[in-house]
C-alpha cells in the first residue's frame, strides 16, 4: 500500500467528500492571514484538481504540488473568507510517493499536475476521487458500491495522439508550446512527456514552413497576426492530419506551403485551415476547410476502421480508449436480440464497435459533421443495423420513445457536465434493462447516479486512467434495473 493509499484510509475517519471547505463556516476574525505570510503546514489530502490540502488554524488551504503526508513551508498567495491559497517554499518532510517529474516544464505549465506523484499513487488518487464524489452526493447505497482499482498504463507517458498548440513569434524566435500557469506567457516546448513525439515533430516542422513563407503569427497584445494555433492528430500507424487556425480566411503562399508539406511531411495525409477571428480562449472557430489531401484520418479501433474529420472527437489516449470500450462491452453483456442506444455518439466509435452483438444500434450527436462521419463509418465497415441522428441526446431519446422504440440497452458517454435532466427523466421512464455510463467527471457522475437511483443500482465502477500525470478522471459504470 502506497503512502497515498494509507493517507486515504486515515483521512476518511475525519473528513467526508471533496467539499469540506464548503461545510466549514469560519467566524469573522477567526483567522488573520496576509498575502505573503509564511507558515509550516501538514498536507492532509489531495483535492479534485490534484492540489494539496491542509488546514491553517482550521482554515482550508490549497497548495498546488504538495502531497498528502508532507510538511511544507507555505507562502500565502490568496486570502478569502472561506479558504487560503498558497505555494510551497520548501518541502520539510517529503512524501515517499514524491518523484522527480520526467518533464522539466512540469512545474511551469498545465497538464502535469500529478507528475511529481508516483504512478501507483496516481492510480490510488483516481480511485479515491470517485469515493469522495459518492460521499458528497450520496446516491442510495453509495457505501456499498464496488469500486475497482484504476486501470493504468505500463508506460504512462507520451500517450496524447493530438496536440493543439499556440504558435507565436517572440523576440524573433518561433515559439510553440503551452502557457505558463496562470499567465499568457508562452513556454517553448520541443518535447513534452505526455505528448506523442510525432505530433510535436509535425507541429514544429509545420510552424517552420509557415515561418519560411513569412506568414505573420498572432500577437495577443495587439490582436494582430494571421496564424494562431497549429493542431495535429496522429493515428497508430503514424499518419497525421494537420490544421492551421488563422484569424483570416486568406493563406498567403498556399500552394507553396502545400508543396512543402507534401515534400517535407509525407506522414501528413490532409492539411486543413480553420477560421477563428475571435480574441477569446477558444481554439477552434466555426469554419474549417480542406487545403489539400484526404478528408479524413483513419484509425483502427477494436477491429473496425473509423474516419475522423479534423473536429471529430476521439480520445487522446488510444491504449486506454480501447480498454474503456472493452470494459463497457463486457459490462453491457449484449445479446443478439438487444436494441442499443449510443448517446453522445460522436463518430460512432463506441456504438459501431458493439453493432455486431445486437439487433439494432441507434445513436445521436449534436454535431452534424460527426453524424455524417458515423454514417460513413457504418457504411465503410459494412454495418447495416446502425442509425444515427443529429440532435441532443435528451430530445432524440424522447422522440424515439414517442415513436414506440424501446431500447433494451443504453450506453452514455456525456461531456463533463454529465446527463441533462430531461435525458435522466426519459431514461427513468423507458428503463433500459442494461445500462453503462462512461464518465469523465466523478462529481457529475455521482450526482447523476443519485438522480437515477430510484430505478437503477450500481453494480460496479471501473476507473480508467485516461490521462496519466493529470488529475483528470475517466470511469465505466455498470448499472442494472432494481
Amino acid at each position: 500500500m502506497s503512502a497515498y493509499q494509507k493517507n486515504i484510509k486515515s483521512k476518511k475517519q475525519t473528513a467526508k467528500g471533496t467539499d469540506t471547505h464548503r461545510r466549514y463556516q469560519p467566524r469573522q476574525g477567526e483567522v488573520s492571514v496576509k498575502v505573503g505570510q509564511k507558515f509550516p503546514l501538514t498536507i492532509k489530502r489531495m483535492g479534485i484538481n490534484g492540489e494539496g490540502i491542509g488546514y491553517f488554524k482550521r482554515k482550508i488551504t490549497f497548495i498546488p504540488g504538495a502531497l498528502p503526508g508532507e510538511v511544507v513551508t507555505a507562502k500565502v498567495t490568496k486570502v478569502t473568507d472561506k479558504y487560503l491559497e498558497a505555494k510551497t517554499v520548501t518541502v520539510r518532510e517529503p512524501s515517499p510517493d514524491r518523484v522527480v517529474p520526467e518533464d522539466p516544464a512540469a512545474d511551469l505549465v498545465g497538464g502535469f499536475e500529478l507528475a511529481h506523484l508516483s504512478y501507483p499513487a496516481q492510480l490510488a488518487f483516481k480511485k479515491d476521487l470517485i469515493v469522495q464524489a459518492l460521499e458528497k452526493f450520496q446516491p442510495k447505497g453509495f457505501q456499498q458500491i464496488k469500486i475497482l482499482d484504476t486501470l493504468g498504463m505500463a508506460n504512462p507517458t507520451h500517450y496524447r495522439n493530438k496536440a493543439s498548440l499556440p504558435i507565436r513569434k517572440l523576440k524573433g524566435q518561433l515559439t510553440i508550446g503551452l502557457y505558463k500557469r496562470g499567465t499568457h506567457d508562452l513556454v517553448d516546448l520541443p518535447e513534452m512527456a505526455t505528448q506523442d513525439p510525432r505530433t510535436l515533430k509535425i507541429i514544429r516542422h509545420l510552424g517552420q514552413i509557415l515561418d519560411k513563407h513569412s506568414l505573420s503569427f498572432y500577437n495577443e497584445k495587439t490582436k494582430k497576426g494571421l496564424v494562431k494555433t497549429l493542431i495535429v492528430r496522429t493515428n497508430e500507424e503514424g499518419q497525421a492530419q494537420a490544421t492551421i487556425v488563422t484569424t483570416d480566411d486568406r493563406l498567403p503562399d498556399e500552394d507553396l506551403i502545400i508543396q512543402d508539406v507534401q515534400k517535407e511531411l509525407p506522414e501528413v495525409q490532409g492539411l486543413f485551415q480553420n477560421l477563428n477571428d475571435g480574441s477569446n480562449s477558444l481554439i477552434w472557430g466555426d469554419e474549417t476547410w480542406k487545403l489539400w489531401g484526404s478528408d479524413y484520418l483513419k484509425e483502427d479501433i477494436l477491429g473496425l476502421t473509423f474516419n475522423f474529420s479534423p473536429r471529430a472527437f476521439l480520445q487522446l489516449n488510444y491504449e486506454q480508449m480501447e480498454k474503456t470500450y472493452e470494459v463497457a462491452l463486457a459490462a453491457l453483456d449484449l445479446q443478439s436480440t438487444d436494441r442499443l442506444v449510443d448517446a453522445y455518439a460522436g463518430v460512432g466509435t463506441l456504438g459501431l464497435s458493439m453493432a455486431y452483438k445486437v439487433k439494432e444500434v441507434r445513436g445521436m450527436e449534436i454535431i452534424p459533421e460527426a453524424v455524417a462521419d458515423a454514417e460513413l463509418n457504418a457504411q465503410e465497415n459494412g454495418i447495416q443495423n446502425a442509425h444515427y441522428e443529429v440532435g441532443s441526446a435528451d430530445r432524440v431519446f424522447k422522440n424515439w420513445a414517442k415513436e414506440g422504440f424501446k431500447p433494451t440497452a443504453l450506453v452514455v458517454d456525456p461531456p463533463r457536465p454529465g446527463l441533462e435532466d430531461d435525458l435522466k427523466r426519459a431514461i427513468l421512464k423507458v428503463r433500459p434493462e442494461k445500462f453503462v455510463y462512461i464518465s469523465c467527471n466523478p462529481s457529475t457522475l455521482a450526482r447523476d447516479l443519485r438522480d437515477l437511483d430510484s430505478a437503477y443500482r450500481v453494480d460496479y465502477i471501473q476507473p480508467v486512467d485516461m490521462f496519466p500525470q493529470t488529475p483528470r478522471w475517466e470511469g465505466v459504470v455498470k448499472l442494472s434495473l432494481k
